[in-house]
């Protein structure tokens, strides 16, 4: 199991952490403003998130926020405005703090932490009864997020008094952007002739299946290198080919569950109940080492002694870890018996059975950088994004 971010992001912790992030970023440089407290008589009658929720045992209050556009399309610059009034004696010392996390899996996706009024109103400034407001502007990410946001000290944030109105750590539940990206469906048919598992894609019933091309998983862009997969099934079953196209095919780790998801790799994620809870991970290298593993939950109790029983094959168009070289590629045939998979329904599926299931790959680009593809892009930075699994359909 990779690292929790593997482009970029995971979720918070611990309730007194402190708000940043261990991959928030660096704080901003840009040096606070020396200025009075701007105040209003209200908050604006055309608030987009209204709340409501009080902080510190009472002493503040979080009226709501304003976003401008409301409908915001990914990569446009979103105007936030958040509204706030002090009904008693603020605590001082505390300093604001605004993240954006993934809608679905709490991931952080933009720190914005920044100083409220570019610092010309710390907390301890405000005025009592009167309205602050904050304005700032963020960049929309490519799926939905939600606004996270409330005061910070040290290791310590200020409380929120009402747990339906924060997310657990003392994060105020702010406004939602965005839409949901529609999820892919794959209707994997049954294989009309038996398959032959050598690593070469030319048996009869590869040609009848359909094929994918995988795409950028954190943005669901073309990738760099082209791959493309095909789904069959039979009565014991799930049958998976990769088509690769790789100039410089590689590895170095040979031993059955190693973690060759730290090198050049393709992997199959399925949920056979579509619970969003138990699954398992399947993968393989170009030096056919494999890994595959059970989650009795997303990212907990990863279980390595299960086994699969899978048998694969892979065949390489090139030469295997000679970078002198140019290669083409390398493919890869996966037969998985359903009935070592967790929760599987039917066995065999029945017409009409739906998984949730992603397929991945993994390039290091120049042996360097790291590049995604996935069936179902997932927007974030962690391929064990349940919710952004796409739907498999057994025709």
């Amino acid at each position: 199991m990779r690292p929790l971010s593997l482009v970029f992001l995971p979720v918070l912790g611990l309730i007194l952490a402190a708000c940043r992030d261990e991959q928030a970023g660096p704080r901003s440089r840009k040096p606070a403003a020396s200025a009075q407290v701007k105040t209003l008589g209200a908050a604006p009658a055309d608030l987009t998130f209204r709340s409501g929720a009080t902080l510190g045992g009472g002493a503040l209050v979080y009226l709501g926020s304003r976003v401008s556009p409301v409908q915001p399309s990914p990569g446009q610059a979103v105007q936030l405005s958040h509204y706030f009034q002090a009904v008693r004696a603020p605590p001082e010392g505390f300093r604001f703090f605004v993240h954006v996390v993934d809608a679905e899996t709490g991931q952080m996706v933009v720190n914005a932490d920044h100083e409220f009024q570019n610092g010309a109103a710390p907390l301890g400034s405000w005025p009592l009864g009167k309205v602050v407001e904050d304005v700032h502007t963020v960049e929309m990410p490519p799926a939905p997020v939600r606004v996270m946001l409330g005061f910070w000290k040290g290791d310590e944030r200020l409380g929120v008094d009402a747990p339906r109105a924060q997310d657990g750590a003392n994060r105020l539940l702010g406004p939602e952007l965005g839409q949901a990206p529609e999820l892919p469906e794959y209707k994997v048919q049954r294989a009309s002739k038996p398959l032959v598992l050598d690593g070469v894609l030319d048996d009869a019933a590869w040609k009848e299946a359909t094929p994918v091309v995988l795409r950028g998983s954190f943005d669901g862009r073309s990738a760099s290198l082209r791959t493309e997969a095909r789904l069959l099934y039979d009565d014991a079953s799930l049958y998976v080919a990769f088509d690769v196209e790789d100039p410089d095919v590689w590895g170095t780790l040979r031993t059955r569950d190693a973690p060759i998801y730290e090198q050049e790799v393709v992997e199959v994620f399925l949920d056979a109940n579509a619970d969003g809870k138990t699954y398992n991970e399947l993968q393989v290298s170009p030096h056919n080492v494999l890994f595959d593993a059970y989650f009795p939950a997303r990212r907990q109790g990863m279980d390595l002694s299960w086994d699969s029983g899978m048998k694969t094959a892979v065949k390489v168009r090139g030469t295997l870890d000679d970078p002198a070289d140019r290669d083409e590629g390398w493919t890869v045939e996966m037969q998985i018996p359903f009935a070592r998979l967790a929760e599987v329904p039917h066995v065999p599926p029945l017409k009409g059975d739906r998984w949730r299931f992603n397929l991945y790959r993994l390039e290091h680009l120049g042996r360097r950088n790291v590049e995604g593809q996935a069936f179902s892009p997932l927007f974030i930075g962690d391929f064990h994004a349940l919710p952004r699994f796409g739907w498999l359909t057994f025709e």
